[in-house]
């Protein structure tokens, strides 16, 4: 069974589970169509090969055309081609339309892959947060420079790999760990938490464990309520506790008062 989906990441939102409010992204997930089945004999693995969104046939090339002509509809071409392996062979076949609704449910653990946002050539501080300089003692200059950057005569060089300025951002990053909030019929996605990209790029969603609403409600009622209810009962006994002394120990002192006036 394929456990993968292509969509473009939306806007970020924000919804409420169990009266506790989460950020939320949404995604278009799907639909994908299958253009290319990858077979254990001919390939050596199971694969499937999936298109999502659409081009003009004067933006895609001649072979890539030949290679989708079965898939494609009205002389548009899927604009995104990405392999998904399998274990077995699939159920689908080519020319198929997988949806979101076919592979995940409200509740599943998913891990988002993407390219994280370009940032440009950036410097040490931003880029590895770095300290900087001391602000005084003739360095009024070095506030944000890396400071020394090699070694002596031996190696006499700079070792591979040493944090130093450079382009920052734009990388394949997966955050792993995130839940499905829910499933629209028009295939839009809320997914819980931040995702990589910008607004419209394209993302690749993997189920890693199925689940239930009512775990992910669990979940977040506990994360959030364990946080909070020990500082709660806590307070709540403290503040209790000299109310009820309060009243014992004034009351023997005043009637210690009235009985010693009487006696004399």
């Amino acid at each position: 069974m394929i456990n993968t989906i292509l969509g473009s990441k939306g806007v970020n939102s924000q919804t409420f589970v169990e009266g506790f409010r989460i950020p939320v992204t949404l995604v278009t997930a799907g639909p994908c169509v299958v253009t290319q089945i990858k077979k254990m004999d001919s390939d050596g693995y199971w694969a499937v090969q999936l298109g999502f969104l659409s081009k003009k046939a004067k933006n895609t090339s001649k072979p890539l055309q030949g290679h989708l002509k079965s898939t494609s509809k009205d002389k548009n071409f899927p604009r995104y081609l990405q392999e998904v392996r399998v274990e077995s062979e699939p159920e689908f076949k080519v020319g198929d339309e997988i949806k979101a609704s076919d592979i995940f449910n409200a509740g599943d653990v998913i891990a988002v892959s993407g390219v994280s946002k370009g940032k440009g050539f950036a410097g040490v501080v931003k880029r590895h947060h770095f300290m900087g300089g001391p602000r005084t003692h003739g360095q009024s200059d070095r506030e944000r420079a890396p400071g020394s950057i090699g070694q002596t005569t031996t190696p006499g060089r700079v070792y591979r790999g040493k944090r130093m300025a450079g382009r920052m951002g734009s990388e394949q990053t997966t955050i792993k760990n995130l839940h499905v909030i829910s499933i629209k019929d028009s295939g839009e996605v809320e997914i819980s938490g931040q995702i990589p990209g910008t607004v419209g790029s394209l993302i690749t969603i993997k189920k890693i464990k199925s689940g239930s609403l009512k775990e992910l409600e669990h979940e977040v009622v506990a994360q959030v309520v364990e946080g909070v209810a020990p500082a709660g009962e806590t307070a709540e006994a403290g503040a209790e506790a000299p109310k009820a002394e309060a009243p014992k120990a004034e009351a023997p002192k005043a009637e210690e008062k009235k009985t010693e006036p009487n006696k004399e």
